[in-house]
């Protein structure tokens, strides 16, 4: 797809702030998702000005040239509940979120030093189109049932015909905007889909709520009612996210060595699993934009943006970030590759977070409808993997091996986990069909290289 707006490129202001509002929703319903998961008293306001603050960091490492938002990972859900898990106290479980970014960030940052000494040619060798392109497939295949689910059961627990229908009015809105769209509208169809939508869903739950029928009320107004409950104030409609630092100071007379031990067994050997992702990740969006960012501004940058993002988004809302496929998706779908789009989201989240009403509006955006938005979102992240083997000859069986054993090993969800007595170390199936996919095409490589010799 011809790009609209290129890396550089910077769109008339009134634009600017669309293309940011778009991106943001394309992306908070993840990273709010993740503080929600790992409960202990964590916010989606703290995780949102968390996921601004190291995007803006890693956009700062990067040179402004990979247009890509950091939002709170999934990879590290375990490690921060196991962070709480060995805590004494509350706050020492806050100091820990804390502690365990900085030990993902570290991680990094030595990767980065060897990268910088080694470049990056061992990499393009090691995880060449027919590896990295079906490992980026299955980035948007793995997270599939996450969408089909939410359109589906709307984040409840049982099926729902009425949220399927509310997922389907979103994704025919959004391709619908994104195909047949004229200017404006072909720019931002995540924004028309979800206001689509949303509208759906609010008259399906007005009607439930007059017939007193509970399975068309989809929209759960709660975050709203939570605003007034204890009658109208400053705080209704401006108040400070519960930033992770606030409550981790109290911790530090509490911090012992072995904790911090076991904080670092949760949290670094996961930093390598991500460590695959990233480069998947990076990859897809060169692919996108036609512009190696392994080479320019270089994966020294980005994972040492990556990793110093994940400090500064632990420091502030606990959940170390990660560079998000949701924002990869959503350069492929609308063809704006701006790095000024992603400033200006990420400058937008952080000044959400301290707006109380749009955040509960954020809160109350159903499941279902998400659900349809990330049917697509998801979608091109998978086909975008599939592009990347447009050049692979397959009628080579060693190609084919490769691509059929990340592929199976991907959607057939192969994942190992291994208890440490300190916590236990999860292997994504993602890094581990990436894993498995590289020593295949090492050892016919070894072969294919011994035979020409």
């Amino acid at each position: 797809m011809k790009l609209v707006y290129n890396v550089k490129d910077r769109p008339a202001f009134g634009r600017l702030v669309v293309f940011a509002i778009q991106q943001m929703l394309a992306i908070l319903a993840a990273t709010i998702a993740v503080p929600a998961i790992v409960g202990n008293g964590m916010t989606a306001s703290a995780a949102m000005f968390g996921a601004g603050v190291g995007t803006i960091v890693y956009l700062l490492f990067t040179r402004f040239r990979s247009p890509v938002f950091l939002g709170s990972s999934f990879a590290f859900i375990a490690s921060m509940s196991a962070a709480f898990a060995g805590a004494v106290s509350m706050q020492v479980g806050y100091l820990g979120l804390i502690i365990g970014g900085i030990f993902a960030g570290l991680v990094y940052a030595i990767i980065a030093l060897i990268v910088k000494i080694a470049g990056v040619k061992w990499i393009n060798k090691v995880m060449p189109a027919v590896v990295i392109g079906p490992t980026v497939s299955i980035i948007g295949l793995s997270l599939a049932g996450n969408a089909i689910s939410d359109a589906t059961y709307n984040g409840g627990s049982e099926f729902s015909y009425v949220a399927l229908l509310c997922a389907i009015i979103t994704l025919f809105v959004v391709v619908i905007s994104s195909t047949y769209g004229k200017k404006m509208a072909k720019l931002i169809p995540f924004i028309i889909g979800i206001i689509a939508g949303y509208a759906a869903a609010l008259i399906f739950t007005l009607i439930g709520i007059a017939t007193d029928n509970a399975a068309l009320q989809i929209i759960d107004f709660s975050p709203f009612v939570n605003l007034v409950s204890d009658g109208v104030s400053f705080s209704t409609f401006i108040s400070m996210p519960e930033f992770t630092f606030l409550t981790a100071i109290d911790g530090l007379k509490d911090l012992d060595a072995s904790y911090i031990l076991t904080v670092a067994f949760a949290y670094v050997p996961v930093s390598f699993v991500v460590f695959a992702e990233h480069i998947a990740d990076h990859k897809n969006l060169s692919s996108i934009i036609e512009k190696d960012l392994l080479e320019d501004p270089g994966l020294h940058r980005t994972l040492l943006g990556d990793g110093i993002g994940s400090m500064a988004g632990a420091f502030f809302g606990g959940c170390p970030n990660t560079t998000y496929g949701e924002s990869v998706g959503c350069v492929a779908i609308t063809g704006n590759a701006s790095v000024s789009t992603i400033l200006a989201a990420a400058i937008g989240t952080m000044l959400i977070s301290f707006i109380s009403p749009l955040v509960a509006f954020i809160d109350s955006i159903p499941a279902c409808v998400m659900g349809g938005v990330c049917i697509t979102l998801y979608g091109f992240i998978a086909v975008s993997g599939l592009k990347m083997i447009q050049s692979v000859d397959l009628e080579d069986n060693r190609n084919v091996f490769v691509a059929s054993t990340i592929l199976i090993a991907g959607i057939g969800g192969l994942t190992l986990s291994f208890s440490t007595g300190l916590g236990d170390i999860n292997i994504t199936s993602i890094a581990c069909a990436l894993i498995l996919g590289i020593l295949v095409n090492v050892a016919l490589s070894f072969r294919k290289d011994k035979k020409e010799k």
